[in-house]
């Protein structure tokens, strides 16, 4: 599954007929639709010289949470660790933001650009523990061939 959705993300980066945000947009609507246990597949960016990160492209439900502030939640979390951040069961995280309450699970891996924390993939999940290592792998694969188009 992640091989034909690696060979999907390159071809989408690749189109030279669309903005870096619209191929952004591609790859979270594929990730939503492919992988069944995505529930909501979203990226967030480092608002300028503010400490916060502010949404980019996403599918699934709409959130509230457009503005995250460093140190907040999971993704507010990965801003300051630079460390991908697998969530089992958000519930039994004390500094977690709910964006819905059907989420069971979350995966925050960062973006980095010329080694700096620029942003991150979210993905959040109806699943309980769905998310392996391979997860990972596929989701730092996905950034590091966004970065190339920003």
């Amino acid at each position: 599954m992640f091989d034909s959705l690696k060979e999907k993300v390159e071809e989408t980066i690749a189109k030279s007929d669309l903005t870096s945000t619209e191929k952004m947009q591609r790859i979270c609507d594929d990730l939503k639709t492919t992988i069944d246990y995505y529930d909501w597949v979203g990226f967030y960016f480092k608002n300028g010289d503010k400490r916060e990160l502010k949404l980019g492209p996403y599918a699934g439900e709409p959130t509230d949470h457009t503005i995250i502030p460093f140190g907040k939640g999971i993704c507010g979390q990965v801003a300051e660790s630079n460390q991908n951040f697998v969530v089992p069961d958000v519930h039994a995280q004390d500094n977690y933001i709910a964006c819905s309450l059907t989420v069971k699970s979350e995966i925050v891996v960062p973006l980095f650009k010329n080694g700096e924390n620029i942003g991150q993939i979210d993905i959040d999940s109806n699943t309980p523990d769905p998310f392996s290592e391979s997860d990972e792998r596929f989701l730092e694969f996905v950034n590091e061939k966004v970065a190339e188009i920003l």
